[in-house]
């Protein structure tokens, strides 16, 4: 059975950090790109960043450029997402994917708020 179970999310003030991890399982993870997504209330869900097999190459969306860090564990089949110098437009769902697949972990919530 395929999951992946994302965790880290919580409430963080302005300029704060959080570290999400998405745990795989049921499927040959380091054969595949993964991804965090994030989908805000009224919004598109809309891709944050994307790491290669095996972690040589990265991706991010202009806005999280600089202050979020993708990175994948394979022995571990792990995957994280840094994220630094948090935003009030961060504030979402953010869910683990794996591409070209229609595997998705359930989301963590990320509120960022004073």
């Amino acid at each position: 059975q395929v999951q992946l179970v994302e965790s880290g999310g919580g409430l963080v003030q302005p300029g704060g950090s959080l570290r999400l991890s998405c745990a795989a399982s049921g499927f040959n993870f380091s054969n595949y790109l993964m991804s965090w997504y994030r989908q805000a209330p009224g919004k598109e869900r809309e891709l944050v960043a994307i790491i290669s097999t095996h972690g040589s190459s990265t991706n991010y969306a202009e806005s999280v450029k600089g202050r979020f860090t993708i990175s994948r564990d394979n022995a571990k089949n792990t995957v994280n997402l840094q994220m630094n110098t948090l935003k009030f437009e961060d504030t979402a769902v953010y869910l683990c994917h794996a591409s070209a697949t229609e595997y998705w972990g359930q989301g963590t919530q990320v509120t960022v708020s004073s």
